[in-house]
């Protein structure tokens, strides 16, 4: 390896950006792992979870200059879930293309609820609020995250991932109710 085992993410994405190819596989080594266990948790198949794990470390290979920060997890995963949404995508596509008679299998409920945020007034809420707000939201909520984990991968204090939750629950609501004005109790 290229001696880079002792650089924190940001020095490492830094030289990848520069062309470094030994720090992009240490960066691999660093991360791959809790990369593959988090996609394998929202997908069965494990050609699948090779092809997003894949994927997204080509994108960190093409936009690493575009990363700014010391740490990497909340950026990996995010490039990794728009890359398994991507891949559920062309799936549905070549499904609907030459439909298997035998692979009617009804999706679970995880694959629904994340579908719904992808899809509907939840992920258009979400798209309202900030990254940084949304990125918490994405870890606690969604990746059922405890706040110290969350505050480890996204490299930031677990009293800032509290804050960051409280304040991305009541923008959400808001853009939700911008959303769906109706009052959902009738007249106070």
């Amino acid at each position: 390896m290229g001696g880079h085992r002792e650089k924190d993410d940001g020095a490492l994405l830094r030289a990848v950006a520069a062309g470094d190819q030994a720090a992009l596989a240490d960066l691999y080594d660093r991360h791959a792992g809790w990369l593959h266990a988090r996609l394998a948790r929202r997908c069965a198949d494990p050609e699948v979870v090779r092809e997003v794990l894949q994927d997204t470390f080509v994108t960190v290979w093409r936009s690493a200059s575009g990363h700014r920060g010391a740490e990497a997890g909340g950026w990996l995963w995010t490039i990794a879930a728009r890359r398994l949404v991507d891949a559920r995508r062309a799936q549905e596509r070549s499904a609907r293309v030459a439909p298997e008679p035998e692979a009617a299998a009804v999706p679970s409920a995880e694959d629904r609820v994340l579908a719904g945020l992808e899809y509907g007034d939840v992920g258009t809420a979400l798209d309202r609020i900030s990254p940084e707000l949304r990125e918490v939201l994405r870890a606690t909520v969604v990746d059922g995250l405890t706040t110290r984990e969350a505050a480890r991968l996204l490299g930031i204090p677990e009293g800032t991932v509290k804050s960051r939750a409280r304040r991305a629950r009541t923008e959400l609501r808001a853009a939700l109710a911008q959303l769906n004005p109706s009052p959902l109790g009738g007249p106070a």
